[in-house]
Protein backbone atom coordinates (compact mmCIF):
# COMPACT_ATOMS: atom_id res chain seq x y z
CA UNK A 1 0.00 0.00 0.00
CA UNK A 2 0.93 3.78 -0.46
CA UNK A 3 1.82 5.28 2.99
CA UNK A 4 -0.08 8.20 4.23
CA UNK A 5 2.33 11.02 5.48
CA UNK A 6 2.22 10.14 8.99
CA UNK A 7 4.21 13.34 10.01
CA UNK A 8 1.80 15.75 8.36
CA UNK A 9 -1.03 14.03 10.38
CA UNK A 10 0.73 13.97 13.39
CA UNK A 11 0.97 17.80 13.13
CA UNK A 12 -1.95 18.41 11.91
CA UNK A 13 -3.85 16.66 15.84
CA UNK A 14 -0.08 18.25 17.55
CA UNK A 15 0.71 21.66 16.19
CA UNK A 16 4.73 22.48 16.91
CA UNK A 17 5.58 25.96 16.38
CA UNK A 18 9.30 27.53 17.25
CA UNK A 19 11.68 29.95 18.68
CA UNK A 20 14.99 31.13 18.52
CA UNK A 21 16.33 33.06 21.23
CA UNK A 22 20.07 33.26 21.64
CA UNK A 23 23.27 32.78 19.50
CA UNK A 24 26.06 31.64 21.41
CA UNK A 25 30.00 32.64 20.66
CA UNK A 26 32.13 30.74 23.23
CA UNK A 27 35.56 30.05 24.00
CA UNK A 28 36.50 27.64 26.35
CA UNK A 29 35.70 27.45 29.08
CA UNK A 30 32.58 27.91 29.02
CA UNK A 31 29.59 26.37 30.44
CA UNK A 32 25.76 26.70 30.16
CA UNK A 33 23.01 25.85 33.11
CA UNK A 34 19.65 25.31 32.21
CA UNK A 35 16.41 24.52 34.45
CA UNK A 36 13.66 21.94 33.36
CA UNK A 37 11.59 24.05 31.09
CA UNK A 38 8.03 24.83 31.05
CA UNK A 39 4.85 21.78 30.20
CA UNK A 40 4.63 22.95 26.36
CA UNK A 41 8.37 23.75 25.73
CA UNK A 42 11.09 21.61 23.98
CA UNK A 43 14.48 23.33 24.15
CA UNK A 44 17.06 22.55 20.79
CA UNK A 45 20.48 23.38 20.76
CA UNK A 46 22.30 23.60 17.39
CA UNK A 47 25.81 23.54 17.37
CA UNK A 48 26.82 25.55 14.24
CA UNK A 49 30.61 25.09 14.66
CA UNK A 50 32.91 23.44 17.79
CA UNK A 51 31.57 20.63 19.84
CA UNK A 52 29.92 20.45 22.87
CA UNK A 53 29.58 18.14 26.11
CA UNK A 54 25.92 17.53 27.34
CA UNK A 55 25.15 16.61 30.64
CA UNK A 56 22.03 15.79 33.13
CA UNK A 57 19.04 14.56 31.00
CA UNK A 58 16.89 12.06 33.05
CA UNK A 59 20.05 9.82 33.99
CA UNK A 60 20.72 9.43 30.63
CA UNK A 61 24.82 9.36 29.39
CA UNK A 62 26.42 12.30 28.75
CA UNK A 63 28.05 12.66 25.27
CA UNK A 64 29.99 14.93 22.86
CA UNK A 65 27.75 17.15 20.22
CA UNK A 66 29.58 18.49 17.25
CA UNK A 67 29.35 20.99 14.26
CA UNK A 68 25.98 20.22 12.22
CA UNK A 69 24.36 18.10 15.73
CA UNK A 70 20.86 19.19 16.50
CA UNK A 71 19.95 18.57 19.76
CA UNK A 72 15.95 18.13 20.85
CA UNK A 73 15.06 17.49 24.46
CA UNK A 74 11.33 16.67 24.32
CA UNK A 75 10.39 16.34 27.74
CA UNK A 76 12.26 19.41 28.83
CA UNK A 77 14.80 18.08 31.80
CA UNK A 78 17.25 20.20 33.98
CA UNK A 79 20.77 20.19 31.51
CA UNK A 80 24.12 21.01 31.46
CA UNK A 81 25.95 22.24 28.39
CA UNK A 82 30.07 23.16 28.75
CA UNK A 83 33.17 22.63 26.50
CA UNK A 84 34.24 19.03 28.40
CA UNK A 85 37.60 21.01 29.72
CA UNK A 86 37.10 20.96 33.66
CA UNK A 87 37.79 24.57 34.01
CA UNK A 88 35.86 27.39 36.06
CA UNK A 89 33.80 28.85 32.99
CA UNK A 90 34.40 32.55 31.70
CA UNK A 91 31.56 34.82 32.45
CA UNK A 92 29.06 35.66 29.99
CA UNK A 93 28.28 38.58 28.39
CA UNK A 94 24.64 39.21 26.73
CA UNK A 95 23.96 41.90 23.67
CA UNK A 96 19.66 41.56 23.72
CA UNK A 97 18.36 42.37 19.82
CA UNK A 98 15.47 42.01 18.16
CA UNK A 99 16.00 39.13 16.86
CA UNK A 100 18.33 37.32 18.73
CA UNK A 101 20.08 37.37 21.74
CA UNK A 102 23.92 37.12 21.37
CA UNK A 103 25.87 35.41 24.42
CA UNK A 104 29.68 35.85 24.29
CA UNK A 105 32.71 35.44 26.61
CA UNK A 106 36.41 36.41 26.84
CA UNK A 107 37.79 32.20 27.23
CA UNK A 108 40.82 31.73 24.85
CA UNK A 109 40.10 27.86 24.00
CA UNK A 110 38.02 25.87 21.43
CA UNK A 111 35.50 27.96 19.79
CA UNK A 112 31.67 27.37 19.79
CA UNK A 113 29.01 28.45 17.55
CA UNK A 114 25.51 27.40 18.69
CA UNK A 115 22.05 28.42 18.34
CA UNK A 116 19.42 28.04 20.65
CA UNK A 117 15.82 27.97 21.07
CA UNK A 118 12.31 26.32 22.00
CA UNK A 119 9.56 23.94 20.08
CA UNK A 120 6.52 25.24 21.80
CA UNK A 121 3.32 23.20 22.34
CA UNK A 122 -0.26 23.34 24.08
CA UNK A 123 -0.09 22.02 27.58
CA UNK A 124 -2.84 19.37 26.50
CA UNK A 125 -0.59 17.75 23.30
CA UNK A 126 2.29 16.81 26.25
CA UNK A 127 0.62 13.44 26.59
CA UNK A 128 1.43 12.47 22.52
CA UNK A 129 4.92 14.19 22.98
CA UNK A 130 6.33 12.74 26.15
CA UNK A 131 4.86 9.30 25.82
CA UNK A 132 5.70 9.05 21.85
CA UNK A 133 8.81 10.71 20.71
CA UNK A 134 12.41 10.26 22.37
CA UNK A 135 13.37 11.92 25.53
CA UNK A 136 16.25 13.02 23.74
CA UNK A 137 16.75 13.36 20.04
CA UNK A 138 20.24 14.28 18.29
CA UNK A 139 20.05 14.14 14.34
CA UNK A 140 23.05 15.87 12.34
CA UNK A 141 22.99 18.33 9.35
CA UNK A 142 27.01 18.78 8.93
CA UNK A 143 27.09 20.32 5.75
CA UNK A 144 30.17 18.71 4.44
CA UNK A 145 29.37 15.12 5.62
CA UNK A 146 29.35 12.51 2.32
CA UNK A 147 25.32 11.92 3.62
CA UNK A 148 24.55 15.77 3.14
CA UNK A 149 25.77 15.75 -0.17
CA UNK A 150 22.66 13.18 -0.91
CA UNK A 151 19.58 14.73 -1.98
CA UNK A 152 16.83 13.80 1.04
CA UNK A 153 15.96 14.75 4.77
CA UNK A 154 19.77 15.16 5.33
CA UNK A 155 20.38 17.89 2.78
CA UNK A 156 17.31 20.11 3.31
CA UNK A 157 18.54 20.22 7.21
CA UNK A 158 21.45 21.11 6.23
CA UNK A 159 20.30 24.11 3.75
CA UNK A 160 18.08 24.98 6.93
CA UNK A 161 20.83 25.09 9.19
CA UNK A 162 22.57 27.34 6.81
CA UNK A 163 19.57 29.60 6.51
CA UNK A 164 18.84 29.92 10.18
CA UNK A 165 22.75 30.66 10.79
CA UNK A 166 22.53 33.75 8.35
CA UNK A 167 19.59 35.15 9.34
CA UNK A 168 20.64 35.07 13.27
CA UNK A 169 23.68 36.89 12.36
CA UNK A 170 22.32 39.99 11.99
CA UNK A 171 19.03 42.05 12.53
CA UNK A 172 17.06 42.03 9.44
CA UNK A 173 13.16 43.22 9.03
CA UNK A 174 11.15 40.69 10.12
CA UNK A 175 14.04 38.31 11.56
CA UNK A 176 12.62 37.04 14.40
CA UNK A 177 9.38 35.99 12.68
CA UNK A 178 11.50 34.53 10.10
CA UNK A 179 13.35 32.48 12.51
CA UNK A 180 10.69 31.28 14.58
CA UNK A 181 9.03 30.05 11.18
CA UNK A 182 12.23 28.15 10.42
CA UNK A 183 12.22 26.91 13.89
CA UNK A 184 9.01 25.00 12.76
CA UNK A 185 10.36 24.17 9.96
CA UNK A 186 13.73 22.50 12.34
CA UNK A 187 11.19 20.17 14.18
CA UNK A 188 9.52 18.40 11.34
CA UNK A 189 13.03 18.06 9.23
CA UNK A 190 14.39 16.44 12.25
CA UNK A 191 11.69 14.16 12.70
CA UNK A 192 11.46 13.50 9.03
CA UNK A 193 14.85 12.43 9.45
CA UNK A 194 15.01 10.49 12.77
CA UNK A 195 12.42 8.96 11.21
CA UNK A 196 14.66 7.49 7.76
CA UNK A 197 17.49 6.53 10.10
CA UNK A 198 18.08 2.90 10.06
CA UNK A 199 18.36 2.93 14.26
CA UNK A 200 15.46 5.28 14.62
CA UNK A 201 15.72 5.97 18.40
CA UNK A 202 12.01 5.10 19.86
CA UNK A 203 8.14 5.53 19.72
CA UNK A 204 6.78 6.51 17.05
CA UNK A 205 9.68 6.93 14.83
CA UNK A 206 10.97 3.46 15.27
CA UNK A 207 6.83 3.05 14.13
CA UNK A 208 7.91 4.99 10.94
CA UNK A 209 10.78 3.88 9.81
CA UNK A 210 9.42 -0.52 10.34
CA UNK A 211 8.60 -1.53 6.66
CA UNK A 212 5.30 -2.99 7.75
CA UNK A 213 4.25 -1.59 10.82
CA UNK A 214 4.43 2.07 8.88
CA UNK A 215 1.30 1.65 7.36
CA UNK A 216 -0.90 0.90 10.50
CA UNK A 217 0.64 4.20 12.21
CA UNK A 218 -0.17 6.58 9.06
CA UNK A 219 -3.72 5.50 9.18
CA UNK A 220 -4.65 5.78 12.58
CA UNK A 221 -3.09 8.94 12.32
CA UNK A 222 -4.71 10.25 9.76
CA UNK A 223 -8.60 8.68 9.94
CA UNK A 224 -8.48 8.37 13.92
CA UNK A 225 -12.20 8.12 13.96
CA UNK A 226 -11.80 5.29 11.53
CA UNK A 227 -13.48 2.25 13.39
CA UNK A 228 -9.98 0.08 13.82
CA UNK A 229 -10.16 -2.97 14.58
CA UNK A 230 -6.88 -5.44 15.31
CA UNK A 231 -7.46 -7.80 12.42
CA UNK A 232 -8.02 -4.21 10.31
CA UNK A 233 -5.05 -2.73 11.26
CA UNK A 234 -2.86 -6.01 10.88
CA UNK A 235 -4.15 -6.75 7.42
CA UNK A 236 -2.63 -3.19 6.56
CA UNK A 237 0.44 -4.61 7.76
CA UNK A 238 0.45 -7.76 6.12
CA UNK A 239 0.37 -9.25 9.71
CA UNK A 240 -1.45 -12.33 11.39
CA UNK A 241 -3.56 -10.39 14.64
CA UNK A 242 -0.89 -12.31 16.71
CA UNK A 243 2.18 -11.33 14.95
CA UNK A 244 0.96 -7.51 14.66
CA UNK A 245 0.27 -7.38 18.47
CA UNK A 246 3.16 -8.21 19.35
CA UNK A 247 5.40 -6.60 17.04
CA UNK A 248 3.83 -3.32 17.47
CA UNK A 249 4.23 -3.77 21.31
CA UNK A 250 7.84 -4.22 20.77
CA UNK A 251 8.43 -1.44 18.65
CA UNK A 252 6.50 1.33 20.46
CA UNK A 253 6.66 0.27 23.77
CA UNK A 254 2.82 0.28 23.70
CA UNK A 255 -0.34 -1.14 22.05
CA UNK A 256 -2.06 0.07 18.89
CA UNK A 257 -5.08 0.78 21.00
CA UNK A 258 -3.11 2.96 23.34
CA UNK A 259 -2.30 5.00 20.75
CA UNK A 260 -5.37 5.08 18.92
CA UNK A 261 -6.79 6.30 22.12
CA UNK A 262 -4.38 8.86 22.46
CA UNK A 263 -4.48 10.00 19.23
CA UNK A 264 -8.14 10.41 19.16
CA UNK A 265 -8.51 11.65 22.50
CA UNK A 266 -6.26 14.23 21.75
CA UNK A 267 -8.23 15.72 18.52
CA UNK A 268 -11.09 15.63 20.36
CA UNK A 269 -9.53 18.14 22.93
CA UNK A 270 -8.60 19.93 19.90
CA UNK A 271 -12.43 20.20 18.74
CA UNK A 272 -13.13 20.96 21.93
CA UNK A 273 -11.45 23.74 23.10
CA UNK A 274 -11.67 25.67 19.46
CA UNK A 275 -14.84 24.33 18.14
CA UNK A 276 -18.85 24.74 19.19
CA UNK A 277 -19.56 21.24 17.89
CA UNK A 278 -21.66 19.10 20.20
CA UNK A 279 -20.24 17.13 22.59
CA UNK A 280 -21.77 13.96 21.08
CA UNK A 281 -20.76 15.04 17.12
CA UNK A 282 -16.92 15.54 18.61
CA UNK A 283 -17.10 11.87 20.25
CA UNK A 284 -18.55 10.35 16.82
CA UNK A 285 -16.40 12.22 14.70
CA UNK A 286 -13.29 10.41 16.63
CA UNK A 287 -14.52 7.18 16.23
CA UNK A 288 -17.24 6.37 19.36
CA UNK A 289 -20.50 5.54 18.56
CA UNK A 290 -22.03 5.91 22.20
CA UNK A 291 -21.96 9.28 23.26
CA UNK A 292 -21.91 7.85 27.24
CA UNK A 293 -18.69 5.60 25.65
CA UNK A 294 -16.97 8.77 24.46
CA UNK A 295 -17.62 10.34 27.90
CA UNK A 296 -16.13 7.94 30.08
CA UNK A 297 -13.14 7.73 27.91
CA UNK A 298 -12.38 11.21 28.04
CA UNK A 299 -12.88 11.45 31.63
CA UNK A 300 -10.44 8.96 32.32
CA UNK A 301 -8.05 9.96 29.67
CA UNK A 302 -8.04 13.85 31.04
CA UNK A 303 -9.80 13.75 34.31
CA UNK A 304 -12.38 16.19 33.24
CA UNK A 305 -16.02 15.56 31.26
CA UNK A 306 -15.70 17.39 27.93
CA UNK A 307 -18.18 19.59 28.89
CA UNK A 308 -15.83 20.37 32.26
CA UNK A 309 -12.51 20.79 29.49
CA UNK A 310 -14.35 22.76 27.24
CA UNK A 311 -15.37 25.20 30.37
CA UNK A 312 -11.73 24.97 31.31
CA UNK A 313 -10.18 26.28 27.89
CA UNK A 314 -12.55 28.83 27.27
CA UNK A 315 -11.84 30.01 30.77
CA UNK A 316 -7.86 30.18 30.41
CA UNK A 317 -8.86 31.60 26.44
CA UNK A 318 -10.06 34.85 28.42
CA UNK A 319 -7.66 35.07 30.76
CA UNK A 320 -4.80 35.03 28.31
CA UNK A 321 -6.70 37.79 26.11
Amino acid sequence: MTHIDWLSSLLHIVPVSGRAEHRCFFAAPWRLEYEPSETGEIPYHVVLAGSARLEGTDGEPSRTLNAGDILLLTRGPAHVLHDGGGQAASPIRQKIGATITIDENDGQGERLDMLCGRFLFSAEHARIIHNYLPPRLVVSAAEHSAKATKLGARARLANLVGLMRSESAEENLGGQAMLGALSAVLFTLALRLASEDQAAPSGLLTLAGHPRLAGALSAMLADPGHPWTLPELADLCGMSRATFIRQFQQSLGRSAIELLTDVRMTAAANALRATSISVSAIGEDVGYQSEAAFQRAFKQHVGLTPAQYRRQAASEGKSSR
